[in-house]
């Protein structure tokens, strides 16, 4: 499965090469255009969940440990996982499905349509799996730290049911987006200032600390194709997730430059994930507790990570194939939705599925979209030299009401 996963990052980075070369300039536009600093936060918001704010504590030590990382310190390597370069996943499929797919309609294709859900479907699940299986450490008092105890179904169940809900309306998602945002950024303040202000911790250890992460940049060319198994899994994640967010966040490109989409990609996220990273390595490093209030509240922004991105990935393929609340009826709509999801995370919670396999498929749909293009839709997709004419009326529209 390394050689197919190094196949797909191949195409990817040619594809966004391509793409910079001949399509640098033109303004990006979608079907529902937000402001550059809305977009980010939808980006930023639906793009990452519950694993960015649970996992890097508990792998630390693996990246102190373990010899296939020793060209560069876990801070490093833990940013590696999570920022910067692989958000160029999400660029490509972005800009994808904003200015290609509306001349080419590769997803819309019968059989393709039903096996790009399933891929959202199965990676939303992936995600309430991922915050099952943290709970015990983040949460121990509820159980006895290590076995996933009833309650933490209940908790996971309940964030399900609170995402199929809030992905009824579109005006809940751009709440959540800006909201968890700010509860992230409230929680790295939080964090920050328990160790730094009414800590005992000098200020000068945590800028010491942080710069670490300039070993990422320093060895970049480690992370672009899979350090060891435990890297491919975090590799297939992002490009299960690249082909959902990338349709979800196209339609809010908000007229950036195809050079400037990808700058702020990269850059924007990344800012955060590394203040966040620093944070939780000094307390790391000083073996400082993160019992009581301060692992309550982390689960309480890693829960509504994980609401957002659901609810974004659940309007979207329930809009896909045509089972929207409008059409099945609220209940039948919330029962529909909440029955498939925890099922599907029960499969991931006995290994039935595994996320490989799912981002083996987008691998696949990468080739077989780039092949249908190749062989049918060559020249109107050279051809393009803008975004859609109606999304440009719509952004006319955007501009002239703000």
């Amino acid at each position: 499965m390394l050689i197919w996963l190094s196949a797909g990052i191949c195409l990817a980075l040619f594809a966004i090469i391509f793409i910079l070369w001949k399509w640098g300039n033109l303004q990006m536009i979608g079907v529902t255009p937000v402001k550059t600093l809305t977009f980010i936060a939808i980006l930023f918001t639906s793009g990452l969940d519950v694993g960015l704010i649970m996992f890097p504590l508990t792998e630390f030590n693996r990246y102190a440990t373990q010899p296939d990382y020793s060209f560069t310190n876990p801070l490093a390597i833990e940013f590696g996982f999570w920022g910067f370069l692989i958000w160029a996943f999400y660029f490509l499929t972005c800009f994808y499905f904003c200015i290609i797919e509306p001349k080419v309609k590769f997803f819309e294709i019968p059989l393709v349509k039903l096996i790009n859900n399933i891929v959202i479907i199965g990676t939303c699940a992936f995600t309430a799996f991922l915050l099952l299986k943290n709970l015990p450490w983040y949460l121990p008092s509820l159980g006895d730290g290590e076995t996933i105890a009833p309650v933490y179904y209940l908790i996971v169940f309940a964030t399900i049911a609170f995402a199929v809900y809030s992905s009824t309306e579109l005006k809940y998602v751009r709440i959540l987006s800006l909201s968890s945002t700010g509860l992230f950024l409230a929680l790295i303040a939080f964090m920050w200032g328990s160790a730094f202000l009414w800590g005992d911790s000098k200020i000068s250890e945590y800028f010491a600390e942080a710069s670490l992460i300039e070993g990422y940049f320093e060895n970049i060319q480690h992370f672009l194709f899979p350090i060891n198994d435990y890297h491919a899994v975090y590799l297939f994640w992002w490009f299960s997730w690249s082909i959902m967010i990338g349709q979800f966040t196209a339609r809010f490109a908000g007229g950036l430059k195809t050079w400037q989409l990808l700058c702020a990609m990269l850059v924007f996220p990344s800012i955060p994930i590394a203040l966040w990273f620093g944070v939780l390595w000094h307390y790391h490093q000083a073996n400082i507790a993160t019992t009581g209030i301060h692992n309550i509240l982390m689960v309480v922004v890693g829960i509504t990570f994980v609401i957002n991105s659901l609810d974004s990935l659940i309007r979207l393929y329930t809009d896909n194939l045509k089972l929207s609340c409008r059409r099945l009826g609220s209940t039948r709509y919330f029962v529909l939705n909440l029955f498939s999801l925890c099922a599907l995370t029960l499969f991931f919670k006995i290994n039935f599925i595994q996320i490989q396999w799912v981002g083996s498929i987008v691998i696949a749909l990468f080739y077989c979209c780039l092949g249908y293009i190749l062989y049918k839709k060559f020249k109107p997709v050279c051809n393009i030299v803008s975004s859609p004419l109606e999304n440009e009326l719509n952004f006319d529209k955007f501009n002239l009401s703000h």
